[in-house]
């Protein structure tokens, strides 16, 4: 008996020492030695935000309008000072306008115009950056993302006079303040409205070419509007909603930016934020957040994302000769490959049925999209990508692997998915065409330049194609169609679809945007959607690019 209690006890021992050893290597940090280093660069690089302060330019109502966006156009109504003036009692439900788009903090005064104050004021204050926010009730709420992100805030006074800094930061054109409780026995009135706006941008790009179109400029503009509010102390994806770094925004933006603002520090600092904060694996988590001290959403990975931080840094370091960062972070991209050496096949197909088991793969906001044929795409691309930019950092020994593996994936691609009969790509078991599926095969090399030009120009023929299900892919669309020599078709898509945009009074450009469903969302409730959102700002990036095909 004590012979086999002392056998046990030493299993025991062995097997917790054993144990214990896998779960240390299992949290070993790949990037110990640098994230401190990174994090560090990361906050030298955080820009001091301007901050500017804008008063409304007057009143308007919302009225119902089937022709306006959404149902609900804003009606020019009396100056500011009509509301100044006034008892507040007698204009509740009044909305301001600050006639453009702002992200920063709201202050009003409040002061009593008779009687003495014997009892709280309460107050309701509904921030709005599309009419339509203030004209739908929000309760109840049928969204699938949290209420608290809707913008209204009840503020309760109980000294007069105050003037108030709502703690919120908000993001609107338009304010609507309602009053929900106050005393009969004493009056008073609001003034002196005001937003104190904040970006970190500090510069004005070139304007555009003398006889470029009225459109494109209008375009132009509200793309830089676009990208300046969500240029904050990070890329934020949306300064109402989300308000925080997600990496497919960051390739979006740092693209416009570029040919815009050129504020490559805040791109480092995103970079850096990226790395700092990734798994202890290497791999990359899709989104960070800033406060209260640096964090990623844990957890959270997408796998397209992934490979788009390896593209982001490739065109960094091409557009600014700055391989110092490339090199300090060349370890983040590397590690990124690993993705595509998991998941490729022995017959060069990406498996995205597993994938799409242990991943997050987005590709866009479209119900029904088959993600085989735009993951096969981007997988060679951002394979070759990398490898570039292993070219611009002389690392080509690192990961001497990787161009036969991309013409692996390619030559399986065009094999796999081309359609000879209908000139096009196809995507998953039942074969679908998509917009999508075409672009990365585009954008990858896969198709040949004939037979982009064929897909493409195929493509509004087909009845149940899938199409775009907003600005993200429809960008992606566009770099296919310029790919591809389409410059005539390049300049009317973005005419059409960021142009109507602008058409329906886009002061920003939006996160989701259907043609033929202005309703749409993929939260269940349009109100929560983002109407300032940087995935949308790419225009910029076209439009100042290729002057030749846009501003001519």
């Amino acid at each position: 008996m004590a012979l086999n209690h002392n056998h046990s006890k030493i299993c025991f021992v062995a097997v917790t020492c054993m144990l214990l050893f896998t779960a240390s290597v299992k949290a070993q940090d790949i990037y110990a030695q640098y994230r401190q280093s990174w994090l560090k660069k990361a906050e030298d690089f955080k820009p001091k935000l301007t901050e500017t302060v804008k008063q409304p330019i007057g009143l308007v109502k919302m009225e119902k309008d089937a022709s306006a966006f959404q149902g609900w156009k804003a009606v020019k109504g009396n100056g500011i000072d009509s509301l100044y003036n006034q008892s507040f009692k007698k204009q509740s439900g009044v909305v301001a306008d600050f006639g453009e788009h702002l992200t920063g903090y709201c202050t009003f005064t409040i002061n009593t115009l008779r009687g003495t104050q014997d009892a709280p004021v309460r107050l309701k204050f509904t921030f709005g950056e599309v009419p339509a926010e203030l004209s739908v009730p929000f309760d109840p709420y049928p969204g699938g993302l949290s209420r608290a992100w809707l913008q209204d805030e009840i503020i309760t006074v109980t000294e007069m006079p105050a003037t108030i800094t709502i703690p919120r930061r908000l993001a609107c054109r338009y304010v609507k303040i309602e009053l929900l409780g106050a005393s009969s026995y004493f009056d008073f009135h609001i003034t002196k409205i005001q937003f104190k706006a904040t970006t970190s941008v500090t510069t004005t790009p070139a304007g555009l070419a003398a006889g470029t179109s009225p459109m494109i400029n209008d375009i132009d503009r509200v793309g830089l509007t676009t990208l300046k509010e969500c240029m904050q102390t990070v890329y934020e994806d949306g300064p109402k909603r989300d308000r925080r770094l997600w990496i497919g925004d960051l390739y979006l933006e740092s693209l416009a930016n570029m040919y815009s603002f050129k504020n490559y520090d805040l791109t480092r600092r995103c970079f850096y934020l990226l790395a700092g904060l990734s798994g202890d694996d290497g791999i990359l988590i899709s989104n960070v957040f800033e406060t209260p001290e640096p964090h990623a959403q844990v957890g959270n990975r997408l796998l397209d994302y992934c490979f788009l931080y390896n593209v982001a840094l490739k065109e960094y370091v091409a557009a600014t000769n700055d391989k110092q960062t490339g090199l300090e972070l060349w370890p983040v991209a590397k590690k990124q490959l690993d993705i595509a050496r998991k998941y490729a096949g022995a017959d060069g197909m990406m498996d995205y049925v597993k994938a799409g088991k242990e991943w997050w793969v987005f590709f866009d906001w479209k119900d029904g999209l088959d993600k085989q044929g735009p993951l096969q795409g981007l997988t060679v691309y951002a394979l070759n990508q990398t490898y570039q930019l292993a070219k611009l950092l002389g690392k080509e020994n690192e990961v001497a692997d990787i161009p036969a593996l991309a013409k692996k994936l390619k030559d399986a691609a065009h094999k796999n998915l081309y359609d000879k009969k209908q000139g096009l790509f196809v995507s998953g078991t039942d074969k679908q065409i998509s917009y999508g599926t075409q672009a990365w095969m585009i954008l990858s090399g896969v198709a040949s330049k004939a037979e982009a030009q064929k897909a493409l120009k195929a493509l509004p023929g087909v009845a149940n194609a899938v199409h775009p299900g907003g600005p993200y892919m429809y960008h992606y669309y566009m770099a296919a169609l310029i790919e591809s020599g389409l410059k005539t078709e390049a300049k009317e898509a973005l005419q059409n679809y960021w142009g109507d945009m602008v058409k329906k009074g886009a002061d920003t450009f939006w996160e989701v945007y259907d043609p033929n469903d202005e309703l749409k969302s993929p939260y269940n409730f349009y109100p929560v959607n983002s109407y300032c959102h940087a995935w949308s700002c790419t225009p910029v990036y076209f439009i100042r690019k290729y002057p030749d095909t846009f501003q001519n």
